[in-house]
């Protein structure tokens, strides 16, 4: 069971990241990665820029 468990949540990991590439191009997945890295890492430099360059790119047209 935790096979098939860690198997969906890879599936499911893949496909944000594709919908996010195609929505908002190489600056949405390097935001995405920003963030990820600074939650598992701890580090609230990395979270916080990868926070701060996504809501820009869902602010973007607002503005």
């Amino acid at each position: 069971m935790p096979a098939a468990l860690a198997l969906l949540a890879a599936a499911f990991v893949v496909g944000f990241e594709q919908i996010v590439q195609s929505k908002y191009g190489a600056t949405g997945i390097i935001g995405l990665l920003l963030l990820t890295v600074g939650i598992k890492a701890k580090n609230p430099a990395f979270s916080s820029a990868g926070a701060v360059l996504l809501a820009l790119l869902l602010a973007g047209p607002a503005l």
